[in-house]
């Protein structure tokens, strides 16, 4: 006897797995800020470029109770359901351990060890983790495997090329951490490796990144109050990613912490 129920089981697998990405992408939208968070002297701003794929990004920044802001980024290795629901795992531990006040390098170690209680060794989440201080200008970043962030100024770009090694791998691991002076017009730019793929065509593991795309695209020298715009920054990163492609299928995500003197609201 000749079955006919294929066509209808098959349809109701494809229904269920579109489902199943949706759900997904609710997921990973909802770890990802929403909006741009400015003070009289600090703005935020970001960019999620997402493609057809799910993936793991997640960020966020905040104000704590002490007046600093803070900001963490970072980029699950591989793609759908999996890695989203790795994300929310690494967003919900980290925000069990960020607390105002904790250096980002003791943040990271303590996340690493609540990762190691978890273990799932199946994949990673890359990460970065900073605090800004609006009333000194001082930004102490600590990283676990994504490349840079970059420090943007009037006069230039720096590469901080920090270095860490992904929670969850290894028992007592410490993290460096890098202490920047910012001063009015300077901003940092952070960002999540599907943009680093975008700008050099490669498609490595997440930590091993060149920045020869990056640097191109991060203006050399401008403006004061350019350098300072988020807004300006984000767009033009956005911009020199779309126009190289976005290889292997991988959305991306950047994030801008600026520093003025004083900041008008944008009309």
């Amino acid at each position: 006897m000749i079955s006919v129920d294929a066509p209808s089981e098959t349809v109701t697998i494809e229904s269920l797995r579109e489902t199943e990405l949706q759900e997904a992408r609710a997921i990973q939208l909802a770890m990802l800020a929403s909006e741009g968070l400015r003070t009289p002297r600090v703005e935020i701003e970001s960019e999620f470029q997402p493609v057809t794929e799910v993936g793991g990004d997640f960020l966020d920044y905040f104000l704590l109770s002490d007046g600093t802001a803070g900001l963490y980024l970072g980029d699950v290795t591989g793609k759908g359901l999996p890695a989203a629901l790795f994300a929310a795992l690494a967003v919900g531990t980290l925000r069990g351990v960020h607390k105002p006040g904790t250096a980002p390098s003791t943040v990271l170690a303590q996340l690493n060890k609540r990762m190691l209680l978890k273990n799932v060794t199946v994949r990673y989440a890359a990460m970065q983790y900073a605090h800004l201080n609006p009333e000194t200008g001082v930004m102490r970043i600590a990283s676990a495997g994504m490349h840079g962030p970059f420090h943007l100024r009037p006069s230039g770009c720096d590469d901080l090329a920090l270095c860490g090694i992904p929670p969850g791998l290894f028992p007592n691991t410490e993290y460096e951490m890098k202490e920047i002076q910012l001063v009015a017009g300077d901003s940092v730019v952070f960002l999540s490796d599907g943009l680093i793929d975008a700008m050099n065509g490669d498609g490595e593991n997440p930590g091993s990144r060149k920045d020869h795309g990056v640097a191109g695209a991060l203006p050399r020298k401008v403006a004061a109050r350019n350098s300072a715009d988020a807004l300006f920054v984000r767009r033009g990163l956005c911009e020199r990613a779309g126009s190289t492609g976005r290889p292997h299928g991988r959305g991306f995500t950047i994030s801008v912490t600026s520093l003025g003197e004083s900041l008008a609201p944008h009309y």
